[in-house]
């Protein structure tokens, strides 16, 4: 539904790029969107790790037609499947909220990352803005940046923690107080990229990256 939001990939992709290093695993990579906003060709591995075989497959294709960078490798399963210890970042892009037990999801990721490594999480924000459109795609629940410090796993440290969207932030109020919509429509979804998304970019650090519909969390492996 998201896959034409542009703007916003844009802008999240400028927030998380600077800390990904050049071995990534992308969890809960879903049809690629990740690895196509943040993965290239200087990475020498982006491990695209999705449960579901159909997405997995499609990801697959998606490497073979050359339309993911090089380094892009699927693997079916879950963290529990990874046997490697010597990732620069592990990301969770709007993966963690569809994960009951977070924190020891947390907990594995951390795991898996050596001295300066880091987990990434990007996830809706404000359990009050939690809408019939979240509960349609499974998620748990929304986070603020306090609950997602709560969560931080032994020994990582936070490192970079922000809210963006800030004008978004009013348009989901609107859905969950009016509209409440399960699905936003692709003219909704068009205005939100082209126009908030847009203005948020302006809006954002005025307002300190206080206030938006997202949070960002990057914790760091001291």
């Amino acid at each position: 539904m998201f896959a034409q939001a542009r703007n916003w990939k844009r802008y999240w992709g400028s927030v998380i790029r600077p800390y990904l290093g050049n071995r990534v695993l992308d969890v809960g990579a879903g049809l690629g969107g990740t690895a196509r906003t943040l993965a290239s060709a200087q990475q020498t591995k982006w491990v695209c790790l999705e449960p579901d075989r159909q997405m997995a497959e499609q990801i697959r294709t998606s490497i073979s037609a050359g339309d993911l960078p090089s380094p892009c490798e699927v693997r079916v399963g879950t963290i529990d499947s990874i046997a490697e210890h010597d990732f620069t970042a592990v990301v969770y892009i709007d993966v963690l909220e569809h994960i009951e037990d977070d924190q020891a999801e947390l907990r594995k990721a951390a795991a898996l990352v050596p001295a300066g490594g880091r987990v990434i999480v990007l996830v809706p924000a404000h359990q009050w803005l939690y809408s019939p459109f979240d509960r349609a795609i499974g998620h748990f629940r929304r986070y603020t940046l306090s609950q997602l410090g709560v969560l931080t796993p032994s020994p990582l440290v936070v490192e970079h923690a922000c809210y963006l969207d800030s004008v978004g932030l009013f348009a989901s109020l609107a859905n969950r107080l009016l509209m409440r919509s399960a699905m936003p429509t692709a003219a909704q979804i068009g205005l939100w990229d082209s126009v908030m998304v847009p203005a948020s970019r302006i809006l954002d650090p005025l307002l300190l990256h206080r206030f938006g519909k997202t949070a960002v969390m990057i914790w760091r492996k001291p």
